[in-house]
């Protein structure tokens, strides 16, 4: 069924590629079609996951390349499956994939390729977060750079050569690196098989082993975005159309946390325990700067964009913590933000759609005009900042809950980067949706069709769902940190 999943979108791809150029509204229909299919088969394998056994299930596997250098054999693999922690992941991504679908529906330029790459992209990260082979994992890592940066560059507005550009540049610069470490890594151990490498305790290389273990995180650190590798984030934010921006917030960021725990701490263990505490100082710099420079924007989309900086710093204080709690705090945080943020860039884009501009300064009064828009913005704005029996709570609950014991000065800058996001976010809703009513903006309407209103409630009940009882997303990710606690421990 995994392997079902990550080829399900490309097949969607294959038959917009052969439609006609004249079946202007066809391709839209397909993605839909097999984006939703595609999510409702990841719903199905969440169901009958069994919670009673830890390890990967659902494993496809064969040989695809077999070499012999020096006496050595490696083998390649087309090895795919999920656990408790790469299987919510899956589920997120696919679920983004299809609203992001839906909200592209009046998308008039080029609307074959649009669709046809937006599902590129879909099978790309699935392909991350089900990967079992390093080698497999590193190409649907770079699969995902082509439609990205064709996603931003001809459909995003304003500087969007520039950003996707910067995009690639960042992407690329850490792969490389990330690439090094790998082979490193492989030859090493004799195998790039990844439930193999973590069963092993590497002790020596040809070259030491934290150096291999940064290179690895290079590409890592770059995604999630850590301060101050960072900059691309925002540009890429501003520039994108508002589903791109969507996935590349709600999904594209996770890869990053997903591949720290995965593939740097899982299989390095006793190397990842020396750099805690580097970690745990990163995370609070990422926290408090993205706080405080999301006060100083005046772009609705660049202020969300650094607010996911300052969110990943409570992901990577998570994974600082080195333990089940914060670890599994730091996976829930990844699921929460991807759901919370995604909102949040379709409101926005909601916004720019009727006012066309993003200027906070430009707009006032907007929920007398607009109150389907503003309640829901208020909603994903209150689970943005943490709000109790909302998403993001739990997970910053748990997040502190970890860290506290190891890292006090840390977890307290962490708890005013909540504060801090409080601040802002509330004074943004309150910018744009209050106020004396502008009358350049009256008679704008309200979000009417249906797929515009059905992303947003669907987000907004699985924001409740993970806010009000936790339990069924926590306890998955937990059966797959606890393999990586123990190694650890």
């Amino acid at each position: 069924m995994v392997t079902t999943i990550l080829f399900l979108p490309l097949i969607g791809a294959l038959v917009i590629f052969l439609l006609g150029d004249e079946r202007l509204q066809l391709p839209k229909y397909v993605a839909t079609a097999f984006s939703f299919a595609t999510f409702v088969l990841s719903v199905i394998l969440f169901v009958i996951f069994d919670r009673g056994r830890q390890g990967f299930q659902w494993i496809d596997h064969f040989t695809w390349i077999h070499l012999t250098i020096a006496g050595t054999t490696f083998e390649v693999q087309y090895k795919v499956g999920v656990d408790g922690l790469s299987l919510p992941l899956v589920l997120l991504t696919t679920g983004l994939t299809f609203l992001s679908v839906l909200i592209s529906y009046e998308i008039d330029t080029r609307t074959r390729e649009y669709f046809l790459w937006l599902l590129v992209l879909e099978t790309g990260v699935i392909g991350v977060f089900t990967a079992l082979d390093f080698i497999l994992f590193f190409l649907f890592w770079e699969v995902e750079l082509v439609p990205m940066y064709l996603l931003i560059s001809i459909w995003g507005t304003g500087r969007k050569e520039y950003a996707a550009l910067k995009f690639v540049l960042f992407t690329v610069a850490g792969s490389s690196l990330m690439l090094v470490g790998i082979l490193i890594l492989g030859f090493t151990a004799g195998t790039f098989d990844i439930v193999t490498l973590t069963s092993m305790k590497i002790t020596s290389s040809i070259v030491p082993l934290w150096l291999i273990f940064w290179l690895i995180l290079a590409a890592f650190f770059v995604k999630l975005p850590v301060v101050p590798l960072h900059t691309w984030l925002p540009d890429a934010h501003t520039n994108a159309p508002t589903a791109v921006s969507v996935l590349l917030a709600g999904v594209l960021l996770k890869m990053g946390g997903y591949g720290i725990l995965r593939l740097a701490i899982d299989i390095l263990p006793d190397t990842a325990k020396d750099f805690g505490t580097l970690f745990a100082i990163l995370a609070a710099i990422g926290i408090i700067y993205g706080a405080l420079i999301v006060l100083r924007q005046r772009d609705l989309k660049r202020l969300i964009a650094y607010s996911s900086v300052s969110h990943m710093g409570f992901v990577l204080l998570g994974i600082a913590a080195l333990g089940q709690v914060g670890m599994t705090g730091a996976a829930t945080e990844m699921f929460a933000h991807g759901i919370i943020t995604g909102m949040l860039f379709i409101m926005v884009g909601l916004i720019y759609e009727r006012t066309h501009t993003r200027e906070i300064a430009q707009m006032s009064g907007l929920m007398r005009q607009l109150p389907f828009i503003g309640v829901f913005f208020y909603i994903a704005g209150f689970a943005s900042l943490g709000l109790p029996s909302l998403a993001s709570f739990v997970a910053e609950v748990l997040v502190f809950l970890g860290s506290f014991d190891k890292y006090v000065p840390m977890t307290v800058l962490g708890v005013v980067g909540v504060l801090l996001s409080a601040a802002y976010l509330l004074w943004m809703l309150q910018r744009v949706l209050w106020g004396p009513p502008m009358e350049r903006w009256q008679g704008l309407k309200d979000a009417t069709a249906w797929w515009e209103r059905v992303p947003v409630v669907a987000l907004t009940l699985a924001i409740l769902a993970v806010g009000i009882y936790p339990r069924w997303l926590v306890d998955v990710f937990q059966m797959g940190i606890t393999p990586i606690a123990s190694r650890l421990a």
